[in-house]
């Protein structure tokens, strides 16, 4: 087997967890691997460190799969690691039916995603090692699963990056790639060959039900009491007939096909508006909101969230709750500054548009952005719109997203809830 032999005075991230080897970190390499791309990784002394995949094209030079020297890398381990990888799913969240089910690196398998929705799986293969054994991984998952269909996403950029072609379609036979999931008790609907990702912010799921203490105990602010006969009565003393009276009135940006709305109208929000730049996104939002019942309590721009945020600001509107979950803005080291002014800015107009006790809801995916940087970037957006901000909960993605700590890339998401006050 071809072995990679470590500089002496490269940082210690193997020893510490991290699965990546760069270019940059190794001395030399010994042996021939014109057969096979495993790899044995030692240090500069020739201790054994670990197994990888070994890719001379890619800045990642090695994607770490085993720290055990004789372990053999075949259709059998395959079909060990993708098991137990099931099996923790199944362990951590016995109600849920659609999660992923691997997650690259965090589950030992680097370079592959595989999410279930309902009965059918989506695959990403991200890496040379895994395109090598694309047959292995389609032989497993149907003999673990055995799905109505396997859909595959390899569609993205980063497959450029290691000398692979984009691929996307249906893994054997066609199937109808619209999927109905069921979300905390909510039906959406999911397309997994058009859809963002692999057709579906998953990740959100803990995050999206975190919200159901924040929806009600609104009306006192739009002057409704409770009169002595129990009913709810507004500063005229007319009874509020609508039903949804406590309820919030919610923002939410970046909604995308509407997971977060549909969250906030099944916890008892009065009305939300969802804002996306996407139509085609905005009109599955739609239907989705039909599909649950929320229609009448739902409406939809489409629009540049950044300019629209300025504009309800320069309109005076005020809410209750708003709700950003925008893409990632940092998709590389290079754009992190430009990233920063992005956050702040949407962050900030999102500040002006609440009223006192209001309740900020903000995220960011992008894993360049660092927790600490994230916090201050919304300390600075609250110091100009002169706000106090109070954290409710801090949160990052769900149980089916494990990270590494020795891996900060699988430590990605950062979703905060703050109360809101204006400084006087």
């Amino acid at each position: 087997m071809l072995k990679a032999y470590l500089k002496q005075n490269r940082k210690k991230r193997l020893e510490q967890g991290h699965p990546w080897v760069y270019r940059t970190e190794i001395e030399q390499l010994v042996g021939d691997n014109d057969e096979d791309d495993l790899i044995q990784v030692l240090n500069h002394e020739g201790h054994f460190l670990a197994q990888g995949f070994y890719n001379p094209y890619s800045k990642i030079a090695i994607r770490i799969i085993s720290y055990n020297e004789t372990a053999l890398i075949d259709a059998e381990w395959f079909l060990d690691k993708l098991r137990k990888a099931w099996e923790r799913r199944m362990w951590l969240l016995p109600e849920v039916s659609s999660y992923r089910v691997v997650y690259g690196e965090a589950d030992f398998l680097p370079g592959l995603i595989v999410d279930k929705y309902e009965d059918v799986l989506v695959v990403q293969i991200l890496t040379s090692g895994m395109e090598r054994r694309r047959e292995w991984i389609f032989q497993v998952l149907n003999e673990l699963f055995q799905p109505r269909g396997i859909y595959e996403r390899s569609d993205v950029s980063v497959r450029l990056l290691e000398g692979l072609d984009l691929r996307a379609g249906c893994i054997g036979q066609e199937f109808d790639t619209l999927i109905k999931v069921r979300e905390n008790n909510l039906d959406i609907l999911v397309d997994v060959a058009g859809g963002q990702k692999t057709g579906y912010f998953i990740d959100q799921r803990e995050n999206r039900a975190a919200l159901e203490p924040l929806m009600r105990g609104w009306g006192k602010y739009r002057g409704i009491r409770i009169n002595s006969e129990g009913l709810p009565v507004d500063r005229n003393k007319q009874v509020v007939k609508n039903p949804f009276w406590d309820g919030a009135e919610v923002l939410d940006c970046f909604s995308h096909t509407g997971s977060f709305m549909l969250h906030a109208c099944k916890y008892g929000a009065k009305k939300v508006t969802a804002v996306d730049i996407s139509e085609k996104a905005l009109d599955t939002a739609r239907q989705n909101s039909l599909l649950n019942g929320f229609l009448h309590r739902t409406e939809f721009i489409a629009a540049n969230v950044f300019d629209s945020l300025r504009k309800m600001v320069k309109e005076g509107k005020v809410w209750d709750i708003v709700i950003l979950d925008p893409p990632a803005f940092a998709k590389n080291r290079k754009s992190l500054s430009g990233a920063l002014r992005g956050y702040k800015e949407i962050n900030l107009q999102a500040l002006r548009l609440l009223r006192s006790g209001g309740i900020l809801v903000t995220s960011s995916c992008s894993y360049h952005l660092k927790t600490t940087d994230f916090l201050d970037i919304i300390q600075e957006a609250a110091v100009d719109a002169r706000k106090i901000l109070r954290l409710v909960e801090f949160r990052r993605a769900g149980k089916d997203h494990p990270v590494l700590l020795g891996s900060e890339e699988t430590d990605y998401l950062k979703f905060a809830i703050f109360e809101v006050f204006d400084r006087k």
